[in-house]
């Protein structure tokens, strides 16, 4: 018979075998997790792994949700606009996402400062994929009340910039063998609204731009669409439905003609846009694809 000394010797040595095996066991559940988790998180980020994107009108609202969630998933990205210190802020912003940043001073009006956005994007990530014409301006006028100076001013920006933009892009376009743009037009440019004249012919322009480069940049593996988002609660419209009584009574009836029961979020825009630049949208082109919580359904 054993001595109780050696089995309780062999007991420890099989305890400590039990354990063993016990502590690898979670060991590796642990990595395996970490790995699986690994997985994920680069499943959800890589979207636009690789891209570079050129957003103007980036510094505020909807071109900041953008800039957010293309850094989000994965790519390097040029903000333009007039405000320098709008950019910046926006730009550590998207450093903190992980992506790297080119603030640049851009007026989209003038063919220069295309240009120049679009070289200093070349020349500091090697390429261009994506440019997303956000800067716009609105008007609210009727063709007798606006003035010929707030017409042109919001043709100007809401048309010849994308126009300016989107010449300059495709030279890079051709370089890379291919690229998306991505147009924020609006709802008004599919339906009209009363007291929006001058905005909805600029809307629509960009709405027949879009389709026209389309068919006339496939061949070149240039996909080009348009988002048309209804109302979208930046800075700028919360001020417009502010607490007022009147502020009150605009929010409700504007609220009223939305099936959904609310408002666009800048984050709504971005979402549709990283589809529209990812290869998830390789077959999509010509597209005004309204974003209107069932607005223009009726």
């Amino acid at each position: 018979m054993r001595s109780p000394r050696l089995q309780v010797c062999e007991l420890q040595q099989l305890n400590a075998r039990v354990t063993g095996t016990r502590r690898d066991k979670f060991r590796w559940r642990g990595i395996r997790f970490r790995l699986l988790l690994d997985v994920w998180q680069r499943r959800i980020v890589t979207r636009l792994a690789g891209k570079v994107a050129l957003i103007t009108g980036g510094g505020t609202g909807i071109g900041r949700a953008i800039a957010l969630a293309f850094a989000r998933e994965g790519a390097n990205v040029t903000l333009a606009g007039r405000r320098l210190e709008k950019l910046k802020e926006v730009a550590g912003e998207v450093e903190k996402q992980g992506g790297a940043t080119l603030p640049v001073v851009c007026d989209v009006v003038r063919a220069k400062d295309a240009d120049r956005a679009v070289s200093e994007t070349a020349r500091k990530f090697g390429k261009l994929n994506v440019l997303v014409n956000n800067a716009g301006t609105l008007s609210v006028s009727t063709v007798d009340t606006v003035s010929e100076e707030d017409w042109d001013r919001v043709m100007t920006v809401n048309v010849k910039g994308p126009f300016l933009m989107s010449r300059a892009a495709l030279k890079e376009f051709r370089k890379a063998g291919g690229g998306a743009i991505v147009n924020i037009g609006s709802v008004l440019g599919l339906v009209a609204m009363k007291d929006r004249a001058a905005y909805c012919a600029s809307k629509g322009g960009v709405t027949m731009l879009t389709k026209a480069m389309a068919l006339d940049h496939a061949h070149e593996n240039v996909r080009v669409n348009c988002i048309c988002p209804s109302i979208v609660e930046t800075d700028l419209v919360k001020g417009l439905f502010n607490d007022s009584e009147q502020g009150r009574r605009l929010r409700e009836s504007r609220m009223g003609t939305i099936p959904l029961g609310r408002f666009g979020k800048p984050a709504d825009v971005a979402e549709l846009a990283v589809f529209l630049a990812s290869e998830e949208s390789s077959w999509l082109t010509g597209a005004a694809i309204p974003l209107d919580g069932g607005l223009t359904a009726f």
